[in-house]
């Protein structure tokens, strides 16, 4: 069975792992090629180290970052532009010359809400990638960043509404929860078997779990209960180019 290659980009540390930390395991596993590209925090900074520990745990080489400015933590990458700031053409090349070097066969990203918390870094990770997932196959784009190189899928890391009653049962009501309609998911991935990789990916974002963020709340939760939160993974699917899908289905 051919297993596709597999570019997630995401906004910040720790969102591969919490959001496709299973699917990049599984992918890793089967022998694909898959990599992380982050939007957000500098090479050299706590964050940085964190993410590269993250992705040894789910065999996804090296980070790959932008380099941008956390919206919320502006020492994340000193004397750059915040990415929510940054230019939009500016931030899509960046992007396209590490598609166009990677040659994803599929990218996965934040869904248009920006996942469950609609943290404006994600939304915007959202946009980025929508557009440049596209751009990287025009020719007349960026000669600059690279040969041409057209992903085949693109797949929105997302929760549907069901969800949402087991997330507020097991962690509680913090805030409110950006969800979409069952129907409007296209891949139910159950990443069971990998999920002690996924939480050990998400647990290696340490300084996330001291100040008790997202990776704080699990780190306290019992294994049961990591189970019902984080054993499947949930995506829409957009195509981008004309193949036989099953040649760019995730692993389901």
């Amino acid at each position: 069975m051919h297993v596709p290659s597999l570019l997630a980009v995401f906004a910040h540390p720790d969102d591969e792992s919490l959001s496709a930390g299973g699917v990049l395991a599984r992918h890793a596993d089967a022998g694909a090629r898959t990599g992380v590209v982050t939007s957000t925090w500098a090479e050299g900074t706590g964050r940085a180290a964190e993410l590269a520990d993250a992705l040894r745990i789910l065999g996804a080489g090296e980070p790959r970052l932008l380099g941008y400015a956390d919206a919320r933590v502006p020492w994340s990458a000193p004397g750059r532009a915040r990415f929510c700031d940054a230019p939009l053409d500016e931030a899509v090349s960046r992007l396209v010359a590490h598609i166009r070097e990677f040659r994803p066969e599929i990218v996965v990203t934040h869904d248009a809400y920006g996942g469950l918390t609609g943290h404006p870094d994600h939304v915007h990770t959202h946009r980025v990638t929508v557009l440049a997932a596209r751009a990287a196959g025009l020719p007349r784009f960026r000669p600059d960043a690279g040969a041409p190189w057209q992903p085949r899928a693109l797949y929105l890391a997302t929760h549907p509404d069901s969800a949402v009653a087991v997330l507020r049962e097991v962690v509680g009501t913090r805030r409110a929860a950006y969800s979409v309609p069952d129907e409007r998911i296209t891949a139910t991935v159950d990443v069971g078997p990998w999920l002690e990789r996924k939480t050990a990916a998400v647990l290696a974002h340490r300084s996330e779990v001291e100040r008790g963020a997202v990776p704080g709340l699990l780190a306290g939760l019992s294994a049961p209960e990591r189970r019902r939160l984080m054993g499947t993974e949930w995506f829409i699917r957009h195509d981008l180019a004309t193949l036989a899908p099953a040649q760019t289905e995730l692993t389901v």
